[in-house]
């Protein structure tokens, strides 16, 4: 489920963690680095439950509509067939998820009356208004999920639960995003325990992330001091904490992970200054990886392995 530049966040703002807290250990930056892992499988799990629930209300709306003493045409009509499908009733029948969600104790993380908004703002979106007057195949159940989906992440709401029990939402949302329509668009799934497909795999999180951190801090001196000498003019104090901890990071995958190409890292860790650090981040990180790199590669201390590897 996570990318690396997903885990390459991560690690950042682990060190950033360890940079401002001195009595920060590598073992206890190590068992964070794990919780946060957990954590965004975890919030792929909490966005599982809140769709879930979310559908729910649209018994409460039969309800209402059939209780009302003089109700319309499309009262009379209205069924709740949102949540009553096949892939609804996979998802909230699936005993492996009900324990899942039991262990995380998601029914305690979430505001219902804000569930409640949720569905009947988008009660009223045309994409559900097509859904209730057509007849409905698994593919039109398929759509009106993920049109929910779309709908409900966005809105303030949504957010508001989100946020409230997940600081990583912001940093993970287009992984698990990504990951909730393929959820939608597989489900019935051929087994019960499908969700642990989407757990981070070994060779993102581990070969790559772990690595990542751990010789980040274990090489830190000697990562410096590849990185000084390219300041020119600049004191080394007067850089900007995170930036120094971006180039550290990104000196240590040209040196450790010869299957990422030098232009991939060089991109990442660009883009990463433009999101995490200053508005002159940017510019200054490009220029001093770009000079490492070539550094690196005249003096033969860089292999890169696979074709264009080191383009």
């Amino acid at each position: 489920m996570l990318s690396r530049k997903s885990v390459r966040i991560k690690v950042m703002q682990l060190l950033y963690m360890m940079n401002r807290d001195e009595d920060l250990k590598p073992k206890d930056i190590s068992k964070l680095y794990w919780d946060n892992i957990d954590k965004s499988f975890e919030l792929l799990m909490f966005n599982i439950y809140l769709l879930i629930n979310i559908t729910k209300y649209s018994l409460d709306d039969f309800d209402k509509r059939k209780n009302k003493y003089l109700p319309s045409d499309l009262d009379k009509a209205f069924r709740p067939k949102f949540c009553e499908n096949d892939l609804i009733h996979y998802l909230d029948n699936n005993r492996k998820l009900k324990i899942a969600f039991r262990k995380y104790g998601f029914e305690n993380k979430v505001d219902f009356d804000l569930l409640k908004k949720i569905y009947y703002d988008y009660a009223k979106e045309p994409g559900y208004l097509k859904f209730l007057a057509e007849n409905s195949d698994h593919e039109s159940y398929v759509e009106v999920l993920l049109d929910l989906y779309r709908y409900a992440k966005k809105v303030d709401a949504y957010v508001e639960i989100v946020e409230d029990n997940y600081i990583n939402w912001e940093d993970d949302k287009s992984v698990v995003v990504g990951a909730m329509k393929k959820i939608i668009k597989e489900i019935p799934a051929k087994t019960d325990d499908f969700f642990l497909t989407y757990y981070p795999d070994d060779e993102t999180i581990k070969d790559f992330g772990e690595q990542l951190i751990t010789k980040t801090i274990s090489e830190d001196s000697a990562l410096f001091e590849i990185v000084s000498p390219t300041f020119e003019n600049w004191d080394s104090d007067r850089i900007a904490v995170l930036d120094m901890i971006l180039l550290k990071m990104a000196v240590c995958e040209f040196l450790h992970f010869e299957t990422i190409p030098t232009k991939v890292t060089l991109n990442e860790y660009v883009d990463l200054a433009k999101l995490y650090s200053t508005p002159k981040s940017k510019e200054f990180i490009n220029g001093v990886l770009d000079r490492i790199a070539n550094d690196l590669l005249t003096q033969g201390k860089m292999v890169k392995s696979g074709r264009g590897l080191l383009e």
